[in-house]
């Protein structure tokens, strides 16, 4: 295989990845992904070629990221010419901080400065970290690169960024991040191919999955977006409760002898769809469900979506375009047809028949916001900038 990049994407209990092969042009290839699941538990390696037929399933010795490192490292170099076949590895991190506005090859100086990182996103980058030290004991000499989350918002306003709070907090880092930018950066990337006339219009994008955001895009820019200081911001999760009043949390210190931790478990693990439905975090499940609570889950997921849309379009003046993306703006014509009926007065109208059939453009001709469903795919995008990184690099 030529120049096979790996690109690696840890959470907490799973460690999904995708290899691509480099082409002439320097473009790349999905060749084989897959993902170690049950990190902490029973863990199982699960791969699948591109066209998703299965290559291997087999449990693995171990059960932290490093033993889901190795596993996936040595299934993987055994088909790509050992250590040395890989050109080089990327990783999704979610946070990069104020520090970090483009993808960085990995030292011991940055991975400090990730481990700063770990209080703003508490439930992710200490999987990045021990991802990318798993794969410094299995591959020393293969570089990595880190790919931020939050790097294409960094190009925002710096009103759309600040907090109105103290200057000196301000200066420490507190302010408005954003997320989901490694699939919001994909969208642009491929809009020019999908849908041309849109490229340089106002777009919102709807990341619409597990974890949900939108975002204000003018020229292929972050303008705004839903997300703030952590992941946990915005709209209604599957588990995040989106968008509090601070007041509530200093309630639940002071009146429901809740500390720190048990606030924050509330807030990204016990909330959002799972919290007002006390079913399911799953959309899927809460749809086909005749449980009250349910329903009440899935209005307020819309009714949410429909508010912030609102104050995205005010940010850019207008929206030329609605555009869903991720698991659930890219398979549920149900939420991306009640979305759009709310966002009518945008000028916005639903081809439903389109929209069942899950074609790529969705709206009614002649309508003044078109609406498109493009499917994300931030693995690429980070193997996109791995590889540039790299050859960069080279020609040094």
């Amino acid at each position: 295989m030529r120049e096979p990049i790996l690109v690696i994407n840890a959470g907490s209990s799973s460690v999904k990845f995708s290899l691509f092969e480099t082409m002439p042009d320097r473009s790349l290839v999905a060749r084989v992904h897959g993902q170690v699941e049950g990190i902490g538990a029973a863990p199982r390696l699960k791969i699948a070629d591109a066209d998703g037929r299965a290559l291997a399933e087999q449990p693995i010795e171990g059960d932290d990221h490093q033993a889901a490192i190795a596993a996936i490292h040595g299934w993987l170099a055994a088909r790509t010419g050992g250590e040395g076949g890989f050109a080089g590895v990327g990783h999704r991190v979610v946070h990069g901080g104020a520090d970090f506005s483009q993808p960085v090859l990995i030292d011991d100086r940055v991975i400090a400065q990730l481990e700063a990182l770990v209080p703003l996103a508490p439930l992710h980058e200490p999987h990045h970290i021990a991802a990318i030290r798993a794969v410094a004991v299995a591959a020393p000499q293969v570089p990595q690169v880190a790919c931020f989350d939050t790097a294409f918002h960094r190009a925002q306003p710096a009103l759309a960024q600040q907090f109105a709070l103290p200057r000196a907090l301000t200066e420490k880092g507190i302010r408005r991040y954003g997320f989901h930018g490694l699939s919001y950066e994909y969208i642009v990337s491929a809009l020019p191919r999908v849908a041309p006339e849109i490229t340089r219009g106002r777009i919102v994008v709807a990341h619409l999955g597990n974890g949900a955001s939108l975002c204000a895009i003018a020229d292929g820019r972050s303008i705004a977006t839903t997300m703030g200081f952590t992941p946990v911001d915005g709209l209604v999760m599957g588990t995040r409760t989106g968008t509090l009043d601070p007041g509530v949390v200093l309630y639940l210190l002071q009146h429901e002898g809740m500390n720190a931790a048990a606030v924050e478990r509330l807030i990204y693990e016990q909330s959002g769809l799972l919290g007002v439905s006390g079913v399911s975090s799953d959309m899927r499940v809460l749809l086909a469900s005749e449980a009250p609570a349910a329903k009440e889950a899935v209005d307020l997921f819309v009714y949410r979506i429909g508010r912030e849309l609102g104050s995205l379009a005010a940010a850019l003046g207008g929206v030329d375009a609605l555009v869903f993306t991720a698991g659930i703006g890219e398979h549920s014509a149900a939420i991306r047809a009640r979305v759009c009926r709310d966002a009518h007065w945008l000028g916005v109208r639903l081809d439903e028949r389109a929209n069942e059939a899950g074609l790529p453009r969705i709206s009614a001709l002649g309508a003044a916001a078109s609406v498109w469903v493009v499917p994300t795919d931030e693995n690429l995008m980070v193997g996109r900038h791995t590889r540039r990184l790299l050859d960069a690099r080279g020609s040094n």
